[in-house]
């Protein structure tokens, strides 16, 4: 007679831990599951940014071009029209954008100036890379060059479902 009441304690003490179990999974698999989706696009962010930088180093200038936000390539495009005006000879903005994809003569000589300024090594070999603040559509890599006193926070967008580095939202000053 006295397990009997010990049998039913442990019973019900046993068929909660069970529903609570079965509960809690429902509730939290939504939370693990946006986690793995986090971890996914922070892992997606990080290989676009050191691609860029690869792309760099090996001058695959359409492949720095393919990764690059919108925004980057329209500041970039509009500077490289504004100098080849200056210099007397008339682009259409288009075509500097096509030669730009396609890796032609203003593309290599673009990024051949930029890489006379810009060891891709230096973000490569040379620094420590961690995640800053992640969202849906736009994230921050903390690149901590071992030299540097404070480290770049290169930005990072998703445009058509793709991580794109914000090369001008990161290290362009802003024009007056």
């Amino acid at each position: 007679m006295f397990f009997q009441p010990f049998l039913f304690f442990i019973s019900m003490k046993i068929k909660y831990i069970v529903i609570f179990v079965f509960l809690s999974t429902l509730l939290f698999k939504p939370c693990l599951y946006a986690g793995t989706l986090f971890d996914s696009n922070v892992e997606s962010a990080l290989s676009s940014a050191e691609s860029l930088f690869k792309m760099m180093k090996s001058g695959n200038y359409p492949k720095i071009w393919s990764l690059l936000t919108q925004k980057s390539k329209d500041v970039i495009i509009d500077d490289v029209y504004k100098e080849e005006k200056g210099a007397g000879v008339v682009h259409l903005k288009e075509n500097i954008n096509s030669d730009f994809n396609n890796g032609g003569n203003l593309s290599k000589e673009y990024w051949k100036s930029f890489l006379e300024n810009f060891n891709p090594d230096t973000a490569l070999e040379h620094s420590k890379w961690d995640t800053g603040k992640f969202e849906k559509d736009k994230g921050e890599i903390i690149i901590k060059y071992r030299k540097a006193e404070n480290p770049a926070v290169l930005m990072m967008f998703k445009e058509d479902g793709k991580w794109k580095v914000g090369l001008v939202e990161t290290f362009w000053t802003r024009k007056k």
